[in-house]
C-alpha cells in the first residue's frame, strides 16, 4: 500500500516576522514535558537533585542542545560550506541541526552545571537519557512534516510518496526513527528504570541510551536517503552511521565501568 505524504505547512502560524514552526514546537514540548518527567523520576529514584536545580538546568540544556546541534550540523554535514562562508554557522534560519552535535552540547552543559553545583554528572545524565527519546520522537515527526531526512526509494509494500520530492515510493525513515529512537527507546529505558529505580548503578541508563540509540540509528540509516552533499563513505556508510561508532564504544565502556 502506497501512501501520499499529507500536505502540512511547516509554519503553524505567524505574527509578522515571528513564525512558530512544528520543528520549534517539538523542542518546546520536549523540554517542558521532559523537565516535568525528570522531577517525577528523580523523586522515585535516589533524589539527588532538587526541583529548583532541575528548573535552573532548563536554560543550560536548551542552550547546549541548540548551540551544539547547530555547530555539529555545520561541521559534520556542511564542512565545505562553512569553510567558504564561516558566517553560515550563525544563519540558523536556513535550518540544520545535528543530533550528535546536540548530544555533545548537552553533555558539556551537564558537566559544567554539575561541577558548579557539585552534583553527580551521571545521575543527571541518567535522568535526561530517560526523557531524551521524547524529544527525538517529536523531532522526527517534525522532520516528516518538513519533508526532511526522507527515506530511500523502495519497492516495499508499505511506502510513502513525497510529492515535493518526486513521485517515487520511499521509506518513511523519519517515522521509523520516531518509532525506534523515540517511542521504543523511551519504553525500554523507562521500564528499566521502573524495575531498578532505587538499585540501578548510576550511569548505566546513560550507557544504555548511547548504545541503543546508536544501534537503532545505524540500521535505519540504511533506509534513509544519504545526505546529497556528502553521499556515502566507503560506498556503504553515511555520516550519521560513522558518528554512531564512538557513541557505542563510550556506551559500552560506561556500562561496564558502572
Amino acid at each position: 500500500m502506497i501512501f501520499i505524504q499529507p500536505s502540512i505547512d511547516p509554519v503553524i502560524f505567524s505574527l509578522g516576522i515571528l513564525e512558530v514552526r512544528w520543528y520549534s514546537l517539538s523542542y518546546i514540548i520536549a523540554f517542558v514535558f521532559g523537565s516535568i518527567l525528570i522531577k517525577k523520576i528523580n523523586t522515585a529514584s535516589y533524589n539527588l537533585i532538587t526541583d529548583r536545580q532541575i528548573d535552573s538546568f532548563f536554560i543550560w540544556s536548551v542552550t547546549g542542545v541548540i548551540i551544539g546541534g547547530r555547530i555539529g550540523y555545520v561541521l559534520f554535514y556542511q564542512t565545505e560550506l562553512f569553510i567558504s562562508d564561516p558566517l553560515y554557522m550563525f544563519q540558523i534560519w536556513k535550518g540544520g541541526m545535528s543530533f550528535h552535535g546536540g548530544l555533545l552540547g548537552m553533555i558539556i552543559s551537564i558537566y559544567f552545571y554539575c561541577k558548579k553545583y557539585n552534583l553527580s554528572f551521571f545521575y543527571l545524565s541518567d535522568l535526561i537519557a530517560i526523557v531524551a527519546p521524547i524529544g527525538l520522537f517529536f523531532g522526527r515527526i517534525a522532520n516528516f512534516i518538513n519533508t526532511e531526512l526522507y527515506g530511500r526509494v523502495t519497492d516495499f509494500k508499505l511506502a510513502i510518496i513525497y510529492p515535493t520530492i518526486d513521485e517515487k515510493p520511499r521509506h518513511p525513515s523519519q517515522l521509523y526513527e520516531a518509532l525506534f529512537e523515540g517511542l521504543i527507546l523511551f519504553i525500554i529505558l523507562f521500564l528499566y528504570f521502573k524495575k531498578n529505580s532505587k538499585t540501578y548503578y548510576i550511569g548505566r541508563i546513560s550507557a544504555l541510551f548511547l548504545i541503543l540509540y546508536s544501534f537503532f540509528r545505524f540500521f535505519i540509516e540504511y533506509l534513509r536517503e544519504p545526505d546529497f552533499q556528502l553521499g556515502l563513505y566507503f560506498n556503504h556508510l553515511s555520516m550519521g552511521q560513522i558518528l554512531c561508532f564512538p557513541l557505542i564504544i563510550f556506551g559500552i565502556l560506561i556500562y561496564y565501568r558502572k
